[in-house]
């Protein structure tokens, strides 16, 4: 597949088939996402790639948690990092609201429909039927240059995915179970949870996998000086 259709094929997947994903398939676009760039070379990355017994046994923790505390959601165990600024200004705030209208709207869940909102929140902790969930970790010595550094490369897990296929999710959400994922992974104290990403085969019937999330123009965002008037680029 070529990479500009990688790039515009991918969406945030939130319903997936129980397709198997073989490992020979995550073994090599864990391995190939290696080549995305890290300043210094630090590779700052560690992935954890569960499936079958092992992802039930992880799904089943969490469930039989909420089952037997509701009132946890959305929250969980709390948050170890903030995913988001505790007051997101203009445009952001607006660009979150819209998007998240959307998701709920694909659903028919209304916004005043709490309870569906967090039924729906809570289907990350089941990594949205995905026969693969994958944690990537840091060390927490690092700082943000190298969390960028695990971001180009959790983009490149979800690009190289395509390739196979495969669709993604990634889901910050889980930090809210950081506590039972760092003990169920045996994660060293000195590594912070950052996500978790779906992995498998999307259900092109499931309406929430029918809906894109838009983008600003490119005027809106990028500004260039010096650029000599050129033919046009071959698609």
């Amino acid at each position: 597949m070529d990479v500009r259709d990688a790039v515009a094929t991918r969406f945030s997947c939130r319903a997936f088939l129980d397709t198997p994903v073989p490992e020979p398939f995550v073994r090599d676009i864990l391995a190939r996402a290696a080549r995305a760039p890290s300043g210094g070379n630090l590779q700052p990355w560690r992935v954890y790639a569960l499936a079958g017994d092992a992802l039930r046994s992880l799904k089943a923790e969490v469930a039989a948690k909420i089952a037997a505390h509701p009132e946890l959601l959305p929250r969980g165990e709390g948050a170890e990092y903030p995913i988001y600024p505790p007051e997101l200004k203009e445009p952001f705030f607006t660009r979150q609201r819209v998007v998240g209208r959307m998701l709920y709207d694909a659903i028919g869940v209304a916004r005043e429909d709490r309870p569906g909102r967090i039924r729906q929140y809570a289907r990350n902790f089941e990594f949205f039927g995905a026969p693969v969930g994958l944690f990537f970790t840091i060390d927490r010595s690092l700082g943000s240059p190298q969390w960028s550094d695990l971001g180009m490369y959790i983009q490149t897990v979800m690009l190289l995915a395509r390739a196979h296929g495969l669709h993604t999710c990634g889901q910050e959400a889980w930090t809210h179970w950081h506590k039972t994922v760092s003990a169920f992974l045996g994660l060293p104290d000195d590594h912070i949870l950052f996500c978790g990403l779906a992995l498998g085969h999307a259900d092109p019937d499931a309406p929430i996998n029918n809906w894109r999330a838009p983008r600003e123009p490119l005027e809106s965002f990028a500004i260039f000086h010096g650029f000599s008037p050129e033919a046009a680029p071959q698609s």
